[in-house]
């Protein structure tokens, strides 16, 4: 079974608990780490922030620039500086002390904290903080100096002058896709067969995004555009005591008109476009031991450094109900809820107390959980959410997502749910796969394993028969199998996953988790299932691509798609896909020697080889990813010859290709740290690798991007891997 989210959490520390607990990768190719603190954010940080922090002027700290050959520096804009924030965190986790950091963000403490903690458990994502001294200025010495010339003349070298050209500027593609397109839709003849279908935005800010109304999550020429692909609906994560004053804690709800209001504006521009809103809940959060010394009755279950708000307690349920009950009163025409109850944030008493599994979860230290069972406790909160927001609203969807449920508490607690709300679960999951010759099955997401895989079958059944309806959490445009992209081009295995939804009995869709809310082909195909009747599958993907690329070009389109679709299917699932390269594909530095740092999920595959491949033998891993990199170039050179100019979208098929056969390259190269000239020449295909990237990378903004960790990587990360490979390559050069 591949790598969950929840596998990861036994090997993460929070940053503040252990900032000593790892060291700072070294990064022998940059001659300081003034060198390499400077180039690696030089396009994240304006001049005046990197010289403020320095403790040095503006006019020192672009020479040092120059001295490396980088382009020239360009201003970034506050909307820009903004939505970096995840990028620039992880690209000076290993470079900076977090003071620092904080100081380059412009932050205080407190906001850099609830990131951490809030951000879609981002400390988890980082794992342990490096002890780091602060960094100041220093004049470049001799052989510091020497070298930076050097690697000046490698990057001209090798880039010319695409290293000035100035491409896409991050972000490029939020204003694109928020001016309104001005075409009408087409239009839907039939009758709706799923609702509610509901996405995340493409580039939303996940912390607290009611707090800035100008980040706008969802403006006019998005949800235009999603409209146009079927989509009824959208959610953004909320949290629960910052919408809600409370009497109890009186802690709770600062802010809370403001985030209403701010709500309430996105609800009306929604509606305009036939789009509803929805809240991800996530509840009751756990508090920290200060919060505790004030209310010990409702202290429950520790997790870490947290404390559950324990909801077998009569108080914290009362606070659910009346804060789901305000929320609803005070923003009327917002759609409905879906919740989580076992995650990576720490929540109910359960919550961390065995999920995945078979075996029903447990409490082992809440004095009143501990004696209770988990399904009667999770009914009880949700019965308690439901009575809240039924107090205020009688239309409002209510929709419980079984992720994690261990099946013995499902089959219990389903029938235990109120009748009118429903039960998402993940289509594909626990679907059994066979590459390579390794038996193994969908941990969670998948779009190279089409759904619906038994366990949610098995789960919708029970719902069913309890009189419920039922959601289908599906990937239409793209998994962490690969999320560099905003949507992996293989339409024909959406729509076979349609197929087989169409005889499952669902009633609606969530079509996206964070990742996978693009305006893309594969959703404009997969909205023709959303109404009946529905013309062929044929008949589906030449509309789409007749629609997109003109008439002359759309058989060879359908054709570049189904090679795309053929490969994809060999892709290694069982690989741990939180923590192999496939995100970061030829941006992902190697490392001759080992670090010994455990990978970091998402952010920080590391050099961790073994743990990439999971149950796979190396040999196997590298065996499938050649065979999809080889099938999807011959869908790649079909789809530019004949849309040479479909930019974007021939630059998203081009980014697959490279991350697929650059992860190949690096699990051989671990596979091979014994024998110098194969380390050679995966080295010089990385460099290859790196250098066709780089140009897609500059031309196109949404490359490399996903809404909860911003930009894997800009492009100057990839003439840092370039920099890193002749260095790794002059050590290997045989004496």
């Amino acid at each position: 079974m591949s790598l969950r989210r929840r596998d990861l959490l036994p090997l993460a520390a929070f940053p503040f608990a252990s900032p000593a607990a790892v060291p700072a990768l070294d990064e022998p190719h940059f001659p300081s780490r003034l060198h390499l603190f400077v180039w690696r954010n030089w396009e994240l940080a304006n001049l005046d922030r990197l010289a403020k922090l320095l403790g040095a002027s503006p006019r020192k700290v672009e020479a040092l620039g120059r001295s490396l050959g980088l382009p020239r520096k360009i201003s970034l804009t506050a909307d820009q500086l903004r939505r970096l924030y995840i990028t620039v965190i992880r690209q000076n986790w290993h470079v900076l002390p977090n003071p620092q950091i904080i100081e380059l963000l412009g932050w205080d403490e407190a906001r850099f904290a609830f990131t951490l903690k809030e951000d879609d458990f981002l400390d988890v994502k980082l794992q342990a903080k490096p002890a780091l001294p602060p960094l100041s200025w220093h004049a470049p010495t001799a052989p510091e100096q020497a070298r930076a010339a050097e690697i000046r003349r490698i990057v001209r070298q090798v880039f010319g002058p695409a290293l000035d050209l100035p491409g896409q500027p991050p972000f490029a593609f939020v204003r694109q896709l928020s001016e309104p397109s001005g075409q009408p839709p087409a239009p839907r003849p039939g009758q709706a067969v799923w609702s509610p279908r509901y996405v995340y935005s493409y580039f939303a800010l996940y912390g607290d995004p009611l707090v800035e109304p100008d980040a706008d999550p969802f403006p006019d020429g998005l949800l235009e555009r999603l409209a146009a692909t079927g989509v009824n609906g959208v959610w953004m994560q909320a949290v629960l005591n910052t919408l809600a004053p409370s009497p109890l804690f009186p802690e709770f709800g600062q802010g809370w008109p403001t985030r209403l209001k701010n709500l309430n504006a996105m609800i009306a521009r929604a509606a305009r476009y036939g789009v509803k809103i929805y809240l991800y809940m996530n509840e009751p959060r756990a508090m920290p031991a200060e919060f505790f010394a004030r209310h010990p009755e409702l202290r429950g279950e520790k997790f870490q450094s947290w404390w559950s708000l324990c909801t077998s307690t009569s108080a914290v349920r009362d606070w659910l109900r009346s804060s789901l009950e305000h929320l609803f009163r005070q923003a009327p025409d917002l759609g409905g809820i879906f919740t989580i109850s076992m995650s990576e944030n720490h929540t109910n008493c359960f919550s961390h107390g065995g999920a995945w599994g078979v075996p029903a979860p447990v409490s082992r230290d809440c004095p009143r959980c501990k004696n209770r069972s988990s399904d009667q406790v999770l009914a009880e909160m949700f019965a308690a959410m439901r009575q809240g927001v039924r107090a205020a609203s009688a239309t409002a969807e209510i929709i419980h997502w079984d992720w994690g449920w261990p099946d013995e508490m499902a089959a219990r607690l389903i029938p235990q749910l109120d009748k009118d709300v429903l039960v998402a679960s993940i289509s594909e999951w626990s679907h059994p796969v066979n590459r390579g010759g390794v038996p193994s099955q969908v941990g969670e997401y998948a779009m190279s394993v089409v759904g619906p895989g038994p366990r949610a079958t098995r789960n919708w059944q029970i719902a069913r028969q309890a009189g419920l309806r039922t959601i289908a959490k599906v990937a239409f445009n793209n998994t962490w199998e690969i999320s560099a992209v905003p949507y992996v081009p293989v339409p024909h295995l959406v729509l076979e996953h349609c197929e087989k939804l169409e005889t499952a009995g669902v009633s609606g869709l969530m079509l996206s988790w964070t990742c996978g809310g693009y305006p893309s082909p594969n959703l404009e195909a997969a909205s023709f299932f959303f109404y009946s009747p529905r013309p062929s599958r044929a008949e589906i993907l030449t509309r789409v691509a007749t629609a997109r690329y003109g008439k002359p070009a759309a058989a060879g389109v359908v054709e570049a798609w189904r090679l795309f679709s053929e490969a994809f299917v060999e892709f290694p699932y069982g690989v741990q896909i939180y923590v192999i390269p496939t995100q970061h594909g030829p941006a992902n530095l190697l490392r001759l020697e080992p670090t010994g740092l455990a990978p970091g999920m998402i952010l920080f595959p590391h050099d961790a080889m073994k743990t990439w491949c999971g149950k796979y033998p190396p040999e196997v891993v590298v065996a499938q990813l050649t065979k999809v990199a080889s099938g999807w170039k011959r869908g790649l050179d079909l789809f530019e010859r004949v849309a040479p100019h479909a930019t974007p979208d021939l630059d998203i098929a081009r980014t697959c290709y490279h991350h697929f056969a650059s992860v190949a390259n690096q699990v051989a190269f671990y596979a091979n740290r014994d024998h110098p000239a194969r380390l050679r020449e995966l080295a010089a295909a990385e460099i290859l690798l790196a250098r066709q990237q780089y140009d897609v990378a500059r031309r196109t903004s949404t490359i490399g991007y996903e809404a909860t960790n911003h930009y894997y990587y800009r492009p100057l990360d990839l003439v840092e891997k370039v920099l890193s490979c002749r260095h790794l390559l002059d050590r290997l050069e045989p004496r």
